[in-house]
């Protein structure tokens, strides 16, 4: 049984892989896929590494095989990167993830399909609790292409063409490394530059609300989505991951409680109204039940989220 993690160079294709490695999870071969040539940093004997632009056709049909049982579908362009360069967002967010699945389609129709989408397909005037069917109005180029994709995914498994499973995935933080051109890479920032010493910009109000999950249980819950029987998604199949809302102003308090004054003083407030209203209009409250009756998990709380990271990232 070959397993493929498109976005293998990046940190959740790279944190599923050592995972999936570790777990129960049977594989013969675990694929690692990325623009960029993925470290094996498993060093374990079946997983292969292979650089390849999977946004041309003949990529996509080069890479799925007929040992092909599960593809984790995370390679994305970011949500900043996309709004700024429109035509490599939709080349690589849409059409690769269509060249996918159409490989998938003609070479293998059984295979299992996990999406990673986005709560950017969220956005406008939004209820107070967003639930899986709530009506998705992105408000950037990012969340069109992830809601499109959603479609995508969802028709192509109505059709038997694919076992798709579809996970909006909630902001994860603390993520390790240094900021990207997301978005929502200040969320992170904010904690994991001030534990290293450094200070970090945070661009939005202290009110703002987010909806967080930690790495570990990211990586937790898109494992049990590629595990789980079709007919736990039922017709449609996208599920809003769980995670807890918690305001910056909450992630600060608990920065100084797991450190002190001077640690949260590292924190600067800039307001940057680009970054604003993309995070803003992203839901800060969602309701878990659904997700949590098909066995997904949830963080406790975000004092979770500082001592995983420094658990395993300042050892």
């Amino acid at each position: 049984m070959q397993i493929i993690i498109t976005g293998g160079a990046g940190f959740l294709g790279q944190k599923l892989a050592k995972t999936l490695v570790n777990s129960a999870v049977e594989f013969s071969e675990l694929v690692l896929v990325d623009i960029v040539l993925p470290l094996n940093s498993t060093d374990d004997e079946y997983v292969k590494c292979i650089q390849a632009d999977l946004s041309e056709p003949e990529e996509a049909f080069r890479l799925i095989s007929n040992e092909t049982s599960i593809v984790f579908h995370l390679a994305a362009v970011v949500s900043s990167h996309a709004e700024q360069d429109f035509d490599i967002g939709w080349k690589v967010n849409l059409d690769l993830t269509r060249n996918l699945l159409e490989a998938c389609r003609k070479v293998k129709p059984d295979i299992r399909f996990v999406f990673s989408s986005s709560l950017a397909v969220f956005g406008g005037n939004l209820p107070e609790i967003v639930t899986d069917q709530t009506a998705v109005t992105p408000q950037s180029s990012y969340g069109s292409q992830k809601a499109m994709c959603e479609l995508l995914v969802n028709d192509y498994s109505r059709k038997g063409y694919v076992d798709g499973r579809v996970l909006r995935l909630p902001t994860i933080c603390v993520r390790p490394g240094k900021p990207n051109l997301a978005a929502s890479s200040f969320v992170s920032s904010i904690i994991r530059e001030p534990l290293h010493g450094l200070e970090a910009i945070c661009p939005v109000s202290v009110d703002l609300s987010l909806w967080l999950s930690s790495p570990n249980t990211i990586i937790s819950n898109i494992i049990k989505a590629s595990q789980l029987p079709a007919d736990k998604f039922g017709i449609w199949r996208t599920v809003n991951l769980p995670g807890i809302g918690v305001t910056i102003s909450k992630m600060l308090e608990s920065l100084e409680k797991q450190t002190d004054k001077m640690i949260r003083a590292k924190v600067k407030f800039k307001f940057d109204e680009k970054i604003n209203i993309i995070v803003s209009s992203w839901p800060g409250k969602i309701d878990n039940s659904r997700a949590l009756e098909m066995g997904f998990e949830a963080d406790q709380n975000f004092d979770e989220f500082i001592l995983q990271y420094k658990n395993e990232h300042l050892k």
